[in-house]
């Protein structure tokens, strides 16, 4: 998974359109996208900034280039508070469109996307998700055993972002890293790459364990707050620890269980006693993990039928209510397939 932070723009009026619309443009041009690939992102850009500037009134988009184990890709995630899409299946139809836009619509959008999402709520908004291969990839049809996403959104007027995160694929499961170097900056963003890289190479399976290595790896730094956990498949086991302000859930049908981390600044001081929280692993769960850059008072049974969405757009969804906008943000949802 791409560690790449989200370029945000917030779309106010239509003035906003054409410089966002150009500086995605000159974006995919400049990392080598043919010029189809180009036009086609121009397109889903020009309808969903448009269709916002219109008929919402305001809006928010987030996108970046990055790459994953399929290849370079562009995504977007369009947010609005709008009024929600009264009959999406009809929209999403080629051709359609709610207000005699440019005629395409979320079809276009659809059709134009390697993966596309839309989650539509009366009277919350929409929230649309595309996603475009620089060279379409031969993806499997089966299901991997864990689906991660992770968005991670700069403090606003900073160039690097203070928090990050990191999943890597172990002997027998999954482990899944969030951090948040303290304060915000170019000192904040050292902290959090630190520790990502000593989490990188750590080899302890035990999450206590590994906070303690990437303690000592990260004492030069201003020092982090951040949180380990291990889907431990051969014991069929979730083991979770943390230190400082990290937000984790592991959602189970449309109940979560929130896990308490420790007090402490790793690089810093940290208790002197570190123990996991171990729990069962259970079908389709979802885990949740932020930085306090989300307000984290969110309910997900307020959002009716989101857990069935891939994790970006859960992670996407709780982003677009609980921005604090004050701080870096981060949020990192994985739904376990097993």
């Amino acid at each position: 998974m791409d560690n790449a932070p989200f370029t945000s723009y917030k779309i106010e009026d239509k003035s906003y359109v054409s410089f966002i619309k150009r500086e995605i443009h000159n974006l995919v041009t400049t990392k080598g996208y043919s010029s189809q690939k180009t036009g086609e992102i121009d397109i889903i850009i020009s309808e969903l900034t448009s269709n916002l500037a219109k008929f919402v009134g305001e809006g928010e988009l987030l996108y970046r280039a990055a790459s994953d184990r399929n290849g370079d890709f562009f995504e977007m995630y369009c947010l609005d508070n709008g009024q929600g899409i009264a009959n999406l299946n009809r929209m999403l139809q080629d051709g359609e469109s709610s207000a005699k836009t440019l005629g395409q619509g979320l079809g276009a959008v659809h059709r134009l996307s390697s993966e596309s999402s839309v989650y539509t709520l009366k009277g919350w908004g929409t929230v649309v998700y595309s996603k475009i291969y620089k060279e379409e990839p031969k993806i499997s049809k089966n299901k991997m055993p864990v689906e991660v996403t992770g968005i991670k959104v700069n403090m606003p007027g900073e160039l690097v972002c203070g928090d990050g995160f990191l999943v890597k694929e172990i002997p027998g499961g999954y482990m899944f890293f969030l951090c948040d170097g303290l304060g915000h900056g170019e000192y904040a963003n050292e902290a959090a790459n630190e520790a990502i890289a000593a989490f990188r190479i750590c080899r302890e399976k035990s999450p206590a364990e590994l906070l303690k290595f990437i303690h000592l790896q990260v004492k030069k730094t201003r020092g982090l707050v951040g949180t380990v956990a291990f889907l431990d498949l051969n014991e069929k086991k979730w083991k979770i620890c943390g230190i400082g302000n990290i937000s984790t859930s592991v959602i189970t049908g449309l109940e979560g269980k929130n896990y308490t981390p420790y007090n402490g600044i790793i690089g810093m001081n940290i208790p002197r006693t570190l123990n996991d929280s171990v729990v069962d692993i259970q079908k389709y769960q979802t885990l949740i993990m932020h930085s306090d850059g989300l307000k984290n008072r969110w309910n997900i049974n307020s959002l009716p039928g989101l857990m069935k969405h891939p994790p970006g757009m859960i992670a996407s969804c709780l982003f677009k209510d609980n921005a604090r906008r004050t701080d870096d943000m981060s949020v990192l949802a994985a739904k376990i397939n097993i």
